[in-house]
């Protein structure tokens, strides 16, 4: 691991010097490609470099130990640094491991309603509003490129765009079926209905990703409906792409323009298509493999939000938290952070370093 680290470090060191020099100044595609590595590098570098540091401080504090002056204080000093060592060789494992590739990329959220009606229909809506509002937190931007709405102010269908840094790493483990229970407000009796969500978070591909054939695309055009301006009920701009070899189908009606709808549509379709084919390739692999933590499979019952009691409890990890009404106000970093430090150590247990 130290050999790899240093040649990490070295690899670090050129690029520094890369960017610091003059002939590099007047290719800013090189420039920018050059910062993207170096960013992609710093974490491991100075995790390495902090690392080497505190090894001289153990040294260090060894030696003096001999002196009875500071025996004391050497002993601190050696507790600290070993501790930090410990400490530091742990992050710098979680930093070596493979990187998702769609890590940082924009994101395509898709919420439907599930079982339970209505009430499914208003619960996807404020998991919709939980999106949004844990977006805005991290002033990430979210469009809307579809939305199907029921009349008392549900959600049956909505897809939008969330374009962040890291908006995928963080909100990848969303993908699965959400559990509600709650008592709706056209329930008389007071008794408990326990409806369904099914959420999928696609990564955002571009073109290069996914090779998809014109001849393969039926389009069809229609006029949007539901809020949306003037524009609505007039013209023809909502459009519907077909794939015909999958049968997917995606609609989009909140842009002005019947290209713009088109363009967004097949951001949808191909980001729909990547994912079909890593499901393909997980489905190949063990089922020990598949049943990692983050998979996502839009089948699997993932959280289960109990109003009456104010609790959330999220399965794959066993969390249980009793303060639904801050999560349902976009404050999931606990959640999040949670699942991303179990598909940690699921990673590196795979890799030999857990044991």
């Amino acid at each position: 691991m130290l050999d790899k680290l240093k040649s990490l470090e070295l690899h670090y060191q050129d690029l520094e010097a890369r960017l610091n020099a003059p002939e590099t100044y007047g290719d800013p595609a090189l420039v920018a490609k050059l910062n993207k590595e170096q960013k992609e590098l710093s974490p491991v570098v100075e995790a390495y470099r902090l690392y080497i540091r505190r090894q001289g401080d153990l040294a260090d504090a060894q030696a003096l130990m001999s002196d009875p002056d500071m025996k004391e204080l050497a002993q601190e000093e050696y507790a600290q640094a070993k501790e930090d060592i410990e400490r530091l060789e742990h992050e710098i494992k979680i930093l070596l491991l493979p990187c998702d590739p769609n890590d940082s990329k924009n994101v395509i959220v898709e919420i439907r309603a599930g079982v339970g009606g209505e009430e499914a229909a208003l619960f996807a809506n404020s998991l919709m509003r939980m999106y949004s509002m844990y977006a805005d937190a991290k002033r990430w931007k979210v469009e809307v490129a579809n939305l199907n709405e029921t009349e008392l102010g549900g959600v049956k269908e909505v897809s939008f765009i969330v374009e962040g840094d890291g908006a995928y790493s963080r909100l990848k483990f969303e993908s699965g079926v959400h559990r509600v229970q709650r008592v709706p407000e056209t329930e008389s009796g007071g008794r408990i209905h326990t409806s369904t969500v099914t959420v999928a978070v696609l990564p955002e591909v571009e073109d290069v990703d996914v090779e998809v054939n014109p001849a393969d695309i039926e389009m069809q055009v229609f006029r949007s409906s539901g809020a949306g301006g003037q524009h609505v009920n007039k013209t023809s701009s909502a459009v519907r792409l077909i794939h015909k070899p999958s049968g997917l189908v995606v609609e989009c009606q909140q842009e002005r323009s019947q290209f713009q709808n088109r363009d967004r549509a097949m951001q949808i379709l191909r980001s729909r298509l990547y994912e079909m084919e890593q499901e393909r390739v997980s489905s190949e692999l063990t089922e020990e493999r598949r049943s990692q933590v983050g998979t996502g499979m839009r089948n699997e019952r993932i959280r289960t939000y109990n109003f009456p009691q104010g609790r959330l409890t999220d399965h794959r990890i066993g969390l249980t938290l009793y303060r639904l009404d801050a999560v349902m106000n976009g404050d999931l970093d606990e959640i999040i952070d949670g699942l991303v430090t179990a598909d940690q150590a699921e990673r590196l247990k795979q890799n030999g370093e857990g044991r």
